[in-house]
């Protein structure tokens, strides 16, 4: 099976936090980013315009470990790039853990483990996707 449509930048990157508030109010209010949308009391969407972070409140205390990644995504530029991509990575035997789903605010993904067990998302987003970085 060919490889579908390249990846365009890997502009997504999900954090899960203790304090939610405190690390929106740090991302807004010192680093300059602006709330794109909150989907939900524990879940907010921040940018600078050409990028995604996602924020959600951590489900259980993650201690002293200081990694915290829930999930990274890799845009790809229309919402059917996210079904190609799920056909071609089942193909290449890659573990899919959740297949292509919608989104509430128009996106599009799928989650795969990469072969150390780190979660990727293939991922289109109305607010990122199809736009090109000089």
């Amino acid at each position: 099976m060919q490889r579908p449509a390249p990846f365009n930048g890997m502009r997504h990157i999900a954090l899960q936090v203790q304090d939610l508030e405190a690390c929106e109010r740090f991302y807004v209010d010192v680093l300059g980013l602006s709330v794109l949308r909150r989907a939900h009391e524990d879940l907010v969407y921040l940018t600078l315009g050409n990028d995604n972070v996602s924020l959600s409140r951590a489900k259980g205390p993650t201690g002293d470990d200081p990694q915290r990644l829930d999930h990274f995504g890799f845009v790809v530029d229309a919402r059917e790039d996210v079904d190609a991509w799920e056909a071609f990575l089942r193909d290449q035997g890659v573990e899919v853990t959740r297949g292509a789903h919608d989104h509430g605010d128009g996106g599009r993904s799928l989650y795969c483990k990469d072969p150390d067990g780190n979660s990727v998302q293939p991922l289109y987003h109305p607010s990122v996707s199809g736009q090109r970085l000089a």
